[in-house]
């Protein structure tokens, strides 16, 4: 561990059946020049942003998310085109328990004491970026996710492979 650091992150991470209905989602976008694609393993919701975090800190992190929650379902189903290039696939309706996930955790960020995002939640996944002249599709077939689980990763700097799964936390039917 040493003296490193990582820009940390805790977020819901798509099993294998929703990362390829999210990746044939894209297939529906004009994606026009220049919109650099995700790659199937990025794809991810971010819940919280943490910021650079020395490696020294990762038991304490580890402990401090390990929040009880009910599994939950939810559909993305908002394609989108957001300011400076994201393209995003969103949700009308964001679930309740997505909703209270996010605010407990964000609890436990104030509690470390690292950085929260003062913006309103907008959960979505990031399908590109650079994508000013993509046009999202005007219907879509909904992306359906049985939430199970989330976890802290962390970015690696490598583009190959670009996050890594720190901490996985699984959902409990008894939360």
């Amino acid at each position: 561990m040493g003296n490193s650091t990582h820009r940390m992150f805790l977020a819901l991470w798509p099993d294998e059946a929703v990362r390829a209905a999210l990746c044939a989602r894209t297939e529906d976008w004009d994606w026009g020049e220049g919109a650099r694609r995700y790659a199937a393993p990025d794809l991810h919701l971010t819940l919280h942003f943490l910021g650079t975090v020395p490696d020294a800190r990762l038991p304490e992190l580890r402990e401090e998310f390990a929040l009880a929650f009910e599994p939950f379902d939810w559909a993305l189903d908002a394609p989108g085109l957001w300011p400076h290039g994201l393209a995003v696939l969103g949700c009308q309706e964001t679930p309740p328990p997505l909703l209270e996930l996010q605010r407990r955790l964000g609890l436990a960020v104030q509690r470390l004491h690292l950085p929260l995002e003062l913006r309103g939640f907008r959960p979505h996944v990031t399908l590109a970026r650079h994508a000013l002249h993509a046009c999202a599709p005007a219907t879509m077939v909904p992306v359906r996710w049985r939430v199970e689980g989330y976890c802290l990763a962390r970015s690696t700097g490598n583009p190959a492979a670009r996050y890594e799964i720190v901490q996985r936390y699984p959902g409990s039917a008894t939360a």
